[in-house]
């Protein structure tokens, strides 16, 4: 592994025992569904050749992150971008058990190819009724991964260095919802088909990545406009 790669696990290593906070609050109509326990996984690894930006040196350019776009037939966040992840079933033993089921499901990745780093706190997202808990993990062996056209049909393995280009950050601006949404998002660059990470997803990666002390200063004038 490139020193990098091992200088930026070693961060997250560091971040995650250090009972780090997600200070944000959950914005989005509450239609008083059913608590349902969730988890998802973000997982980092380090691609051998990426299209990475090259200015931004906060980051290794070979750090990247999984993500996927949810399926238009999904019951909630329907054709978003998000981490792999889902509901706890009866034999998870654990969040972190969840969250790699789920992504296998999604993804095909190899879980045996996965390390738990270790898992920020709980999230709770109103409209879909779900606590969610943000599972960690390193990618130390990674495997093929594909949509599995049900809940997932694309699978992105997005340059984190991408994410952090201060002219891929903006505000998502929720259009048409009956309750207002302004959250941190990334636009993608037109190989990953130019979508916006909006929401729970781009959230927690922005404050990931504030208390990493990999962002980089980018316009908080500059809006995406979103449709739920």
């Amino acid at each position: 592994m490139a020193s990098g790669a091992l200088l930026a696990r070693r961060q997250l290593v560091e971040l995650l025992g250090s009972d780090p906070a997600l200070p944000f609050e959950p914005q989005g109509e509450d239609p008083g569904l059913p608590l349902r326990r969730s988890a998802v996984l973000i997982l980092f690894g380090a691609l051998d050749r990426v299209p990475a930006v090259e200015t931004v040196r906060t980051v290794p350019p070979e750090l990247d992150v999984l993500l996927t776009r949810r399926a238009e037939g999904m019951r909630h966040h329907a054709g978003q971008i998000a981490f792999p992840g889902g509901g706890v079933e009866p034999g998870d033993a654990d969040a972190p058990a969840t969250a790699l089921r789920e992504a296998a499901e999604e993804t095909g990745l190899d879980p045996s190819g996965v390390e738990v780093l270790g898992s920020l706190p709980d999230v709770h997202i109103p409209v879909s009724g779900n606590l969610v808990t943000p599972v960690v993990g390193w990618w130390g062996l990674p495997s093929r991964v594909a949509a599995d056209r049900t809940e997932s049909v694309e699978v992105f393995r997005v340059p984190v260095a991408e994410l952090l280009d201060p002219d891929a950050r903006g505000t998502s601006v929720l259009l048409g919802g009956p309750v207002p949404h302004r959250g941190a998002a990334f636009r993608l660059g037109p190989h990953f088909g130019g979508s916006t990470v909006w929401g729970f997803t781009g959230i927690v990666l922005s404050t990931l990545f504030d208390q990493l002390g990999w962002a980089l200063p980018w316009d908080r004038r500059r809006e995406f406009e979103v449709n739920r």
